[in-house]
């Protein structure tokens, strides 16, 4: 078969099939209902052996939209004397037969599982997409509904991180190229998914100490882990009395935003100490002290324990 494409003037003068229709158009929306878990159920629980599905919703199955009308649709639910419970599911199906979608029951096995959704591609066959499960007990005269709508889904945006979508909706996700970060929609503001700074060191030179080994950042989801390094001390001794810098600086955008991070240290020669990473709205941000500890005098080093993390928002 050659090579084709459509619509075209050259493909039956721009008249494409429903089968044709259906291969651009199921890429274009994902299957479900238009909304999202916060909106009222798409299926209740009708009178008797009924259920109810809401007017005025609307949802797309491989690309074919599909609505509820203006009024409430209701579906009867076949009885059941069979002794044990059986599982129905409400589904949106679209029949390649008559190309059309449309709500029904899927009616389950007594005793038995859900039944499965039909999934079939091609130029035949039905698609379905789950609504609701419904629980029907031998010899009940009602049903319990249980929900189970899919919803469509929004696609990752790519953006800058200073030009977002300034209308976004819920659940929407976007991937900055500046930054890495793969942020979503919460509602209110755009939280963190996904994001991997690699190591970012955060020395700094204070004249007293010397840095023995790299203090290393990392911010992973909103959450920054901190390995501090080890250092010397190359000036005089210093007493309790005495609070003294060491040479860490963590960058602002790794800072907690309120909260101190407390670390303890080892200072060469069998004693403990007391550090504190100072939080951004310090008077010392992002700069690490030795506060608690008994003497350290020259030559003598301070050791950190091995690491220690806190949240960021971002």
């Amino acid at each position: 078969m050659a090579q084709d494409s459509w619509p075209s003037p050259s493909h039956n003068n721009r008249a494409i099939t429903d089968t044709e229709y259906e291969k651009i158009a199921a890429k274009f929306s994902g299957d479900g209902v238009y909304g999202s878990p916060a909106d009222d159920p798409v299926v209740s629980a009708g009178t008797g052996l009924q259920v109810n599905i809401r007017a005025n919703v609307e949802a797309s199955v491989r690309g074919h939209a599909w609505t509820s009308g203006t009024s409430t649709v209701v579906l009867p639910i076949a009885p059941n004397s069979s002794g044990q419970t059986r599982t129905d599911r409400i589904v949106l199906r679209l029949d390649r037969a008559t190309w059309t979608v449309r709500a029904v029951v899927k009616q389950g096995t007594p005793g038995g599982s859900a039944p499965a959704l039909t999934q079939q591609t091609g130029d035949t066959g039905v698609y379905e997409v789950l609504l609701a499960g419904v629980s029907v007990p031998s010899g009940a005269n009602s049903v319990t509904v249980t929900r189970g709508e899919l919803y469509v889904g929004n696609r990752i945006r790519p953006c800058t991180s200073n030009h977002r979508n300034p209308n976004p909706t819920l659940g929407e996700m976007c991937f900055e190229t500046d930054t890495g970060m793969v942020r979503v929609w919460n509602g209110s503001s755009w939280r963190i998914v996904y994001e991997d700074s690699d190591a970012v060191l955060a020395n700094t030179t204070v004249s007293v100490w010397s840095a023995l080994s790299d203090s290393v950042l990392e911010r992973r989801g909103g959450t920054v882990t901190l390995r501090l390094g080890s250092f010397e001390r190359t000036g005089g001794t210093i007493t309790n009395s005495t609070e003294s810098r060491l040479p860490v600086l963590v960058p602002a955008a790794y800072r907690h935003p309120t909260r101190d991070v407390p670390i303890l240290a080892y200072i060469s020669g069998a004693s403990v100490a007391r550090l504190i990473l100072y939080a951004a709205n310090s008077d010392r941000p992002g700069q690490l002290w030795l506060k608690n500890y008994e003497r350290v005098a020259s030559g003598q080093s301070v050791l950190p324990q091995g690491g220690v993390s806190w949240a960021v928002k971002v």
